[in-house]
């Protein structure tokens, strides 16, 4: 299943993380990374462990986990803690290079056949928010066969870079922002990775939220982050293909393979062409994958 909403937790609350497994998300990331004190790390991976043995089994959401990155001491330890519970899959945070896929990727063979699992069941998603991690995001297209989704953040990237906000003062994220953002489509869309959109920050505003989803769909991401349950409905609904829009799509797939082998058709009054057809069989997928 393509997941629409990702909704991060903290992988140290109990409660929040079966409110989050229940909140009509997705995808559900517990957090092991900014989301848990230092002090904390050790009990948040037993409980999100523990958490993943319960309920993994019987659950149609996607449970993942968000370790920490690999500039920190923790990231092998979140991994071996967690693969006991057979995440879905892992979320990698402030990657630098392709190298730091290719080691992660490494960790996870090891701990899949120490684990019982397959070789390569567990994939990764990504996410660019670091000064060097945006440089260098076109060398984690051919990274990893395991990395399936990439994502961009404005939260971290700002102190990389000595900023003291990450918007200006109409509220619009600064152009460093927006092209990180414009690259992680180029680079989803490159490496066949699902292309998620990053939070909205403000999640008491249902306003914003629709808005941002709206036109991250437009520009073809197919699924975003949540920091809250209850933004969780809005991302659903807003990257569910409406009725007419599957209704069309059947029609134009319907009528090229009708065309024996034309490269264009015309279809209610407008010719149509191979990047329609492209963008039909997209829309149809994922209603398939939901």
């Amino acid at each position: 299943m393509l997941a629409k909403s990702y909704l991060f937790v903290p992988g140290d609350d109990d409660k929040k993380m079966l409110k989050a497994k229940n909140s009509g998300a997705d995808a559900v990331i517990f957090c092991l990374e900014d989301a848990v004190v230092e002090s904390n790390k050790s009990v948040a991976r037993e409980k999100v462990r523990q958490f993943l043995q319960a309920h993994q089994k019987r659950s149609e959401v996607q449970l993942w986990v968000r370790v920490n990155s690999l500039a920190s001491p923790h990231t092998l330890n979140d991994l071996v803690s967690v693969m006991p519970g057979k995440p879905f899959g892992i979320f990698l945070p402030k990657p630098s290079d392709a190298d730091d896929f290719r080691t992660v990727d490494h960790y996870l063979t090891a701990l899949e056949v120490q684990n019982n699992l397959p070789v390569g069941s567990t994939p990764i998603i990504s996410v660019a928010e670091s000064s060097i991690g945006a440089i260098n995001q076109n060398t984690f297209i051919n990274a990893s066969t395991r990395l399936s989704g990439f994502t961009w953040g404005a939260e971290d990237l700002p102190a990389d870079i000595g900023a003291t906000t990450n918007r200006d003062q109409d509220g619009a994220h600064f152009l460093i922002h927006r092209m990180n953002r414009a690259n992680c489509l180029l680079v989803a869309s490159a490496g066949n990775m699902q292309a998620i959109d990053g939070i909205c920050d403000d999640y008491k505003s249902q306003k914003k939220l629709r808005a941002e989803c709206e036109r991250a769909r437009m520009e073809g991401f197919t699924g975003k982050l949540a920091i809250h349950p209850d933004q969780v409905e809005i991302i659903n609904q807003c990257f569910t293909p409406s009725t007419d829009e599957v209704a069309y799509a059947r029609r134009v797939v319907d009528a090229f393979a009708n065309a024996k082998g034309a490269g264009t058709v015309g279809l209610d009054g407008r010719m149509l062409d191979l990047p329609h057809l492209k963008q039909a069989q997209r829309i149809l997928r994922l209603v398939r994958s939901t």
